[in-house]
């Protein structure tokens, strides 16, 4: 059975646009505004490289494309896009992460004479709502990209009876979208079973990683010296990503503990990297903070093994990225890690270990750490997988196929909306004469 099957395996509804190669408009540039939060210039390492894959790969199709982001470090252009920043807030749990509703007359502006033939937010967050309203204002197909699992963060950072409103918000959000995109089925099964909204318009974004940005001849000993504190030679565990509570990185703490000739680096930052720092005080570990461009790339393929204990993780791209970089992955079997190292590949592309189960992940990562025949070889078929998934492939089936659908439910709904108006005239006037032309 195919992810997008089994997105639509539980009664969802089979109805389908065509494609964009059978409808009109195949090689017409689009206009595209993308509304983006948080920032891709904030401090999440790999963050900014992946939405420059997105903007560079649209742009090579003949697309315009506009950002609107929050302004905290926002050049004017990037990669032939440019960029509107919008004024901003810190988020009251990440107040590293700047919110924005972007819905000043300035922006509304800007977004107006843009004249997009399509709008695209990441979801959910507080930039989405502006998004939504000038996509009405404007009469705009939306489409919305469910990026955060906020429903399982929520009882992490503040009240649990604030996971129903919650949902009762991502429920308005995306019945108002004309597509949701998912980059797991695993989320996209979770959003159906919510009855987010309707099962043919939660589509799957197909992973994309950029295997020459990540790739294994970045290996460097220079950069291992740096991860390992000035011991190479130690066994090296890696991690990137945003340091958040919700990443379940004390699991790691528990795993540092039975392997006291093991070293291990975190590369990215977040709000919990002042407690992690604290609860690993006195061990071998190192905390890079924010890494981009060459040097996150050396990161990555500088380690022996890449641990991923994060059970709300979407998708993973760090797995992806690690992956293609050529390191073993030992990941938790929850979210959307299954969806890239599935149950006929592990122990192939990779290894996962049942959540919270220590004795299951010591089991996958010490055989890693001590066999460097046995690191080299899941290392190399799961860079050989990865190269099988570029950002291009991924980006031309947004463009084709998932922004197409988007614009063919947003017609097929204004024709609805306009039918009672139509027959309302043809009852006054009559039907609509038509002169043939001898």
């Amino acid at each position: 059975m195919s992810i997008t099957e089994a997105l639509l395996e539980e009664g969802g509804d089979e109805e389908n646009p065509p494609v964009l190669e059978e409808t009109e408009g195949n090689s017409k540039p689009r206009r595209i505004a993308l509304f983006v939060e948080p920032s891709p210039f904030a401090y999440i390492s790999g963050y900014k490289n992946r939405f420059q894959n997105f903007i560079k790969y649209l742009r090579e199709m003949g697309d315009e494309v506009m950002v609107v982001t929050t302004h905290e470090g926002v050049p004017d252009e990037f990669h032939g896009a440019k960029l509107i920043g919008s004024r901003s807030f810190p988020c009251p749990w990440y107040t590293k992460v700047p919110l924005s509703l972007a819905l000043s007359p300035r922006i509304i502006s800007e977004v107006a004479n843009f004249k997009p033939d399509i709008i695209h937010a990441s979801s959910p967050g507080i930039m989405v709502f502006g998004a939504l309203i000038i996509a009405k204002i404007l009469s705009v197909p939306i489409v919305m990209s469910y990026h955060t699992h906020v429903p399982i963060y929520i009882p992490r950072y503040t009240f649990s009876w604030l996971v129903t409103p919650m949902w009762m918000v991502i429920k308005f959000l995306h019945r108002a979208a004309d597509l949701t995109l998912v980059p797991s089925a695993a989320i996209g099964r979770d959003l159906q079973a919510a009855q987010v909204t309707a099962a043919n318009k939660i589509r799957l974004w197909n992973k994309g990683v950029d295997s020459e940005s990540f790739h294994p001849r970045f290996r460097s000993h220079e950069m291992r010296c740096l991860l390992s504190n000035g011991e190479p030679e130690k066994p090296l565990i890696i991690h990137v990503g945003r340091l958040g509570v919700e990443k379940s990185l004390d699991f790691l703490k528990q795993v540092m503990d039975r392997l006291p000739e093991a070293r291990i680096a975190f590369i990215g930052d977040g709000p919990y990297r002042a407690e992690l720092e604290s609860m690993f005080s006195g061990m071998p570990v190192v905390f890079t903070g924010m890494l981009s461009g060459e040097e996150l790339s050396k990161a990555y393929a500088s380690g022996d093994v890449f641990i991923m204990p994060s059970e709300s993780e979407t998708l993973g791209l760090v797995v992806l990225e690690a992956m293609s970089s050529g390191v073993p992955v030992v990941g938790v079997r929850a979210g959307g890690i299954p969806d890239i190292i599935p149950e006929e590949q592990e122990g192939k592309t990779g290894f996962l270990y049942s959540p919270g189960d220590l004795e299951d992940c010591l089991n996958k990562l010490v055989p890693l750490l001590r066999n460097p025949e046995l690191r080299e070889s899941i290392g190399k078929a799961a860079r050989e997988d990865m190269e099988q998934y570029d950002w291009r492939a991924a980006t031309k089936k947004i463009r084709n196929e998932q922004y197409n659908a988007a614009i063919w439910f947003w017609r097929k709904k204004r024709a609805q909306l306009l039918r009672p108006i139509q027959w309302f005239f043809r009852q006054i006037f009559g039907p609509p004469q038509v002169n043939m032309v001898k």
